[in-house]
């Protein structure tokens, strides 16, 4: 996994220029992506606690109806998938807590056009994958833990590679914010301010937090690191 939890990555849209002047419609379109993530961004840095509320509260659940389900798991790389997709729940709980903010971010980018192809293209992808993230289907993880044990540790569910390959693909870029500067307008630029902020908040708290929650559910189901 790229990371092991993500509360949320709090994104605008990546805006490429051209080497001709922007247009009133590039400008427009900018202010909207920028305003879209800037209520995003405050939704996110409000959503941090709810999502490790969230968190906690299903290891509580797995600790209650499946502990050490998967003991006697080799530490190998046959049961790697296993171990991934405990990271795919928690990215579950943690996007799904910002589904509704994510949803309004997407309502606003998705009619957004500009003279550039290629930022139109960035601006579906990202939206695409924003999506698809927030709407990560909360696996069965005591099902699939038993599955496991049950093969003798030697087969996946099938299920489960296919979600945690399918979670892996959902990549979402970093924003090149130099870049935005060329369409950026009135108070633009203390919107992307906040969101650079609010961005390097929720990175903290993915840091102090992300590995920890990974390894305390890997230890409530009895699976290796």
């Amino acid at each position: 996994m790229r990371r092991l939890v993500l509360p949320l990555v709090l994104l605008v849209l990546a805006i490429a220029p051209s080497s001709a002047p922007a247009s009133s419609r590039d400008v427009a379109a900018t202010h909207t992506a920028i305003v879209a993530g800037y209520a995003l961004a405050r939704a996110g840095v409000a959503t941090i606690p709810v999502a490790q509320s969230k968190i906690e509260s299903f290891n509580r659940k797995l600790a209650t109806e499946c502990p050490g389900a998967g003991s006697g798991t080799p530490e190998n790389e046959a049961s790697q998938p296993m171990g991934h997709e405990v990271a795919v729940a928690l990215w579950s709980l943690a996007y799904g807590s910002a589904a509704g903010p994510i949803k309004r971010f997407a309502t606003a980018i998705r009619p957004l056009r500009w003279t550039s192809a290629r930022v139109n293209s960035v601006a579906r992808s990202l939206v695409a994958n924003l999506t698809a993230l927030a709407t990560i289907p909360l696996p069965d993880l005591c099902g699939d833990v038993r599955a496991w044990k049950a093969s003798g540790f030697t087969t996946v569910p099938p299920h489960v590679a296919e979600l945690v390959r399918r979670v892996e693909s959902l990549e979402v870029p970093e924003i090149p914010w130099r870049l935005l500067s060329p369409y950026m307008r009135g108070g633009d630029a203390r919107r992307v301010a906040y969101i650079r902020r609010a961005e390097r908040k929720i990175a903290e708290a993915e840091f102090v937090k992300g590995q920890s929650d990974w390894y305390l559910v890997l230890q409530t189901l009895g699976l290796p690191p």
